[in-house]
């Protein structure tokens, strides 16, 4: 008697299915409007079984990192939608200090629900103080593990932890290790900052990189500007 596919096959055939089938629009092949109208019903009927199929919730490890601009950015964006959602928000800095930036003023405007640390003190040559940023790094992780297991915080962000962890302030093993320590974690955490560590890429649920293609500072020697870096 034939195996009945698993629940893993069973995403990886619709999910070919709806590739396959594809998004349509204007440069579709289908020749007429309604083999086009067929087509795009299959692919609804597809994905609703793709959506049907996945039940799982958990708690998500998510990763923006690479060399391109918008990791933080992004990571804010999620912040956003979670006070949108009525949940309560940590977001500690562990690299960046010593201004203020827009998206703090307005997140704080917007929301009680926002718990904001900026724990760094700047950039490594700015500092010109290993000790000092290696205690910065460990403090700002001993903040993060209690916000981590407060179960009120819906989403702990995590801001340049991967280039603590890059430098050597923080082991990325740590990282992992807590988090498996914890039973059924239901809140998200955020990881971003370039050079995130193999490790932690392969443990993440999410990981997304940023790819730099231009940047006016690079190309064109323009200095960072209020609206577009803080």
């Amino acid at each position: 008697m034939q195996e009945k596919p698993s629940s893993s096959e069973k995403i990886f055939n619709l999910d070919n299915q709806a590739n396959k089938l594809g998004m349509g629009g204007k440069l579709s092949p289908d020749s007429d409007e309604s083999s086009y109208k067929k087509r795009m019903q299959q692919r609804k009927d597809i994905q609703a079984e793709r959506l049907q199929i996945r039940k799982t919730k958990k708690g998500l490890l998510i990763v923006f990192t690479g060399n391109g601009k918008g990791k933080t950015t992004a990571s804010l964006g999620m912040a956003l939608r979670t006070i949108g959602h009525g949940y309560k928000v940590a977001i500690i800095q562990f690299i960046k200090g010593g201004w203020t930036t827009g998206e703090e003023k307005a997140l704080k405007n917007l929301s009680s629900n926002i718990s904001w640390h900026s724990l760094g003190e700047g950039f490594t040559w700015e500092t010109q103080d290993r000790i000092r940023d290696e205690q910065l790094v460990q403090e700002a992780w001993q903040l993060a593990k209690k916000y981590i297991k407060n179960e009120s915080y819906k989403l702990i962000i995590l801001d340049e932890i991967n280039i603590a962890t890059k430098l050597g302030y923080l082991a990325p093993e740590d990282i992992i290790t807590f988090l498996e320590s914890l039973n059924n974690r239901k809140n998200h955490i955020v990881l971003t900052g370039r050079g995130a560590s193999d490790s932690i890429i392969n443990y993440a649920d999410l990981v997304t990189e940023m790819k730099l293609i231009r940047h006016p500072f690079k190309e064109q020697g323009i200095k960072a500007q209020k609206c577009v870096e803080f």
